[in-house]
């Protein structure tokens, strides 16, 4: 468990706060199917890893998610229960992208964190996303979180 291990270094034992991207990280990433959530095959080294790391006593595992349609929130809770049922039905974040018209998902992900991280400030904040262009903007944007890309999860 090279990530586990990683982890374990980065966090030294401080109580952590890990948010974690669904499509592309832990679910397959299709383009073409629109609200086609509960089909998506899962990406079972990514979620096996992630399970080992829920273990981690200072670690607290959180979906930050983003999802067309308010209605694909059940969807993806669903998917949830199913293939990652060790993420807290209260730490899953999945936001409809419909109520923020006017952002890009980077942005609502920005302004998701800015509200969160400030009731976190005791905590080592990470995120894994499997989005380059995502990364690299909220890594502009924050200089005390730490950013994986969802490859660093594969051993």
């Amino acid at each position: 468990m090279h990530f586990g291990q990683e982890i374990i270094s980065v966090t030294k034992g401080k109580k952590t706060s890990m948010f974690v991207d669904m499509d592309g990280v832990i679910t397959d990433y299709n383009f073409g199917k629109k609200l086609d959530f509960l089909n998506k095959r899962p990406l079972n080294t990514n979620i096996r890893t992630l399970e080992k790391i829920s273990k981690l006593p200072n670690i607290n595992l959180y979906i930050l998610s983003i999802c067309r349609e308010e209605k694909e929130i059940d969807y993806k809770n669903q998917w949830l229960d199913k293939y990652a049922p060790y993420f807290k039905k209260d730490n899953r974040i999945i936001i409809p992208r419909d109520k923020h018209t006017d952002l890009k998902s980077k942005e609502i992900k920005e302004l998701y964190l800015r509200e969160t991280i400030t009731k976190m400030e005791d905590q080592i904040i990470i995120v894994i996303d499997d989005d380059n262009e995502i990364l690299k903007y909220l890594k502009s944007k924050f200089n005390n979180i730490v950013f994986y890309q969802d490859s660093s999860l594969i051993d």
